[in-house]
């Protein structure tokens, strides 16, 4: 078994210092945010080892400048060997995974077998607790998982409003309520996000993800079922209970653009716990279609 490495420290600008022996591998899941975590890493001189979740979509040629290979879930048998024989000491996981690993075609390892009972079980929960359990296996066998905030803390919301576009006093309403309910889902692991219009809930994050539910906020106001109601937020924030390491909310351009064809005012998300991708073109965005973003106290937490 790997040795646990020492603790990282961190720099002044709230990232990690990696020491010059240390190597870096990435679980590259779906979207933007891997590709901006390899870029990360490799400007700061740690090139990643990027395993690419087979299954999810992603280009592998967007990691071209890196070692890469294509691991698909039901290989995971294969992946604490494969770490160690590539002499890996910190893992990242970011982007999104959407599929499950088919039982019948795994791959099996003594090593999964150890851990078969614990995963199965996780698999039958939500996300966040499965990503709990796939954390502590990595730790358990020697590796330190290390959250994509660490590598990218530049791409964390700020505190407070983010563009031009400033939230009205009744929107707050719509933030508090959307925040309350979004809690309430992250309790029971469904999922991050809730739009609030009207002061109340009236759409909240399923397994389709945000694009998915902001597309359900646009039919809803399509087929007159918020008939009258102007305005409206999204809310995204941590679970209660979040693996940080692994699954923060995240926002980009599409989500604005998702927000303002659902008819929305704004998009609300913790300051420092969620990312705004590709930061400049969001707000940007934003200002452009007229929509607030604002970065959210933890103390709003309920």
């Amino acid at each position: 078994m790997l040795a646990m490495t020492a603790p990282m420290t961190r720099s002044e600008a709230g990232g990690i210092k990696l020491e010059p022996t240390d190597r870096v591998a990435l679980i590259a899941g779906s979207g933007q945010l891997p590709v901006d975590v390899a870029e990360g890493l490799a400007k700061a001189g740690k090139p990643p080892f990027v395993m690419i979740v087979g299954g999810e979509g992603v280009d592998p040629l967007a990691f071209q400048p890196y070692d890469h290979m294509i691991l698909p879930l039901e290989a995971i048998g294969d992946l604490v060997g494969l770490l160690r024989r590539n002499r890996i000491t910190h893992v990242i996981m970011a982007g999104g995974v959407s599929s499950r690993p088919n039982l019948r075609r795994i791959k099996w390892s003594l090593a999964l077998l150890r851990v078969l009972p614990r995963l199965v079980y996780k698999l039958t929960k939500g996300d966040n607790t499965l990503l709990s359990a796939f954390v502590a296996h990595l730790e358990q066998s020697g590796f330190e998982v290390v959250g994509a905030h660490e590598v990218l803390p530049d791409l964390l919301a700020r505190p407070g409003v983010m563009g031009k576009v400033q939230p009205r006093t009744s929107d707050q309403r719509d933030i508090d309520a959307a925040l309350e309910a979004a809690l309430a889902i992250g309790r029971l692991d469904i999922g991050q996000a809730a739009v609030a219009v009207g002061g109340r809930a009236v759409a909240l994050e399923g397994v389709e993800g945000t694009d998915g539910l902001l597309e359900r906020m646009k039919e809803l106001r399509n087929n007159g079922r918020i008939a009258g109601i102007a305005r409206g937020v999204l809310v995204k924030c941590a679970k209660p209970d979040q693996e940080l390491r692994a699954d923060l909310p995240t926002i980009g351009p599409a989500t604005i653009e998702g927000a303002h064809a659902a008819g929305l005012a704004g998009v609300a998300v913790e300051a420092d716990r969620a990312f705004v991708l590709e930061f400049a073109r969001t707000i940007e965005r934003a200002d452009a279609l007229g929509l607030f973003v604002i970065g959210l106290d933890k103390a709003a937490r309920r």
